[in-house]
């Protein structure tokens, strides 16, 4: 009997180091994900506010997880460069059926073009955060 006390007071420090770690680890999350939702509340308003208002450029950045500016416009013929910021790699690949980018994985530094010859609203994601989305509508 006396060996298994010891063995049995190592097992119950682990369970309640076990289960503060796990407290500790969830309030951080909790505070992460108070901090989290109002920045996606930010994201979230700023994304409207892009939704609602296409930009004239023909320069994507990919950066903090996001293309920015996440819409754009541009004319027929324009050749579109999205260049990647983040430490992460990032795709630049369209997800509606039509021709549009199809770019390889882009490591940090690194940009990709794809001249739009056809007039409409191109969608697009990364492949590997399909959370990251924008669009291109292209005019005459």
């Amino acid at each position: 009997m006396k060996k298994a006390a010891p063995i049995i007071i190592v097992v119950a420090v682990l369970v309640i180091a076990g289960g503060a770690f796990a407290l500790m680890k969830n309030k951080n999350n909790s505070s992460s994900s108070a901090s989290d939702s109002s920045t996606s509340g930010m994201n979230m308003q700023k994304s409207t506010n892009d939704s609602s208002q296409s930009t004239a450029t023909n320069q994507v950045s990919i950066s903090d997880f996001a293309f920015s500016p996440a819409n754009i416009t541009v004319k027929k013929g324009t050749t579109v460069t999205w260049t990647n910021h983040d430490s992460v790699a990032h795709t630049v690949v369209e997800t509606d059926g039509k021709t549009g980018p199809q770019s390889s994985s882009l490591a940090n530094g690194k940009s990709y073009s794809f001249t739009f010859n056809t007039t409409g609203t191109f969608k697009y994601n990364c492949s590997i955060h399909p959370e990251m989305v924008g669009t291109v509508t292209v005019t005459e």
